[in-house]
């Protein structure tokens, strides 16, 4: 099986570290024109050395989302191949009491990883539904399917809304051709927020954990850009509003 994106244009958000970097990464080495977005913009000069196309875009505000993919949109002569949401995480948060919860700290995780999910597949939709054809892949969690290890309840809600959104925007772009899929990942260290917790739980608490997967060993980043690509590629193209966890077995 030999995939390849030549000709293909692919949008990736959150790109800066982890899952991100490594998705924008794999579709830049298998022949893909890749445009990426993070508010961190100094984080992604490594990208940029790779060929990919970078922009500073802060997702939390929805124009800005859709503005970006105008842009990509622009250099692309219309045509977005893939739409990856990736963007997302806990905003710097950690477990509390719910009653302790400030509405700032539940819309901010809320509009990173859900909100910024609509409105960059807002904001495909169109052109994929011209071109009758496409593909998003949205990134979830573990936490989308359960409890969310992190304790952070807005980041299971918004886990748990974008497998909803996934299987929703399946159901409705499908008769165009454009196929929308969720990855699941299990828990990986890769930025400071996984790293934090992955300290927090100590020697005890890291040997429950992978205990408790089949493979014992946890997610790397690469395991996620893996099962992306496969759902971007015509390998997956009878295959569309599933949720592939990527787990190690959990």
């Amino acid at each position: 099986m030999q995939i390849d994106f030549k000709n293909e244009t692919v949008a990736v958000s959150g790109a800066a570290v982890g899952f991100g970097r490594s998705i924008a990464l794999r579709f830049a080495a298998l022949g893909a024109s890749v445009y990426a977005c993070d508010i961190h913009d100094e984080a992604m000069a490594g990208l940029r050395a790779h060929g990919v196309v970078t922009d500073r875009v802060d997702l939390c505000h929805r124009e800005e989302a859709r503005d970006w993919i105008k842009t990509v949109e622009a250099h692309a002569a219309g045509v977005l191949s893939v739409l990856v949401n990736n963007a997302g995480g806990v905003a710097g948060q950690t477990n509390k009491p719910i009653e302790t919860v400030a509405d700032p700290d539940w819309d901010r995780v809320i509009a990173i990883n859900l909100g910024a999910t609509f409105a960059l597949s807002q904001a495909a939709a169109a052109g994929m539904k011209n071109a009758r054809a496409g593909a998003i892949v949205n990134i979830s969690s573990g936490a989308g399917l359960r409890a969310s290890l992190t304790g952070v309840q807005a980041y299971c809600a918004a886990k748990h809304g974008i497998l909803g959104l996934t299987r929703q925007l399946a159901h409705e772009l499908g008769p165009f051709g454009v196929r929308v899929n969720a990855v699941a990942p299990g828990f990986a260290r890769t930025n400071d927020a996984s790293e934090a917790q992955w300290v927090a739980m100590g020697a005890e608490g890291q040997a429950a954990l992978l205990n408790r997967i089949h493979l014992r060993r946890l997610v790397c980043a690469d395991d996620i850009a893996d099962a992306t690509v496969f759902l971007a590629s015509r390998y997956s193209s009878m295959i569309t509003g599933q949720i592939l966890s990527v787990d190690g077995g959990y």
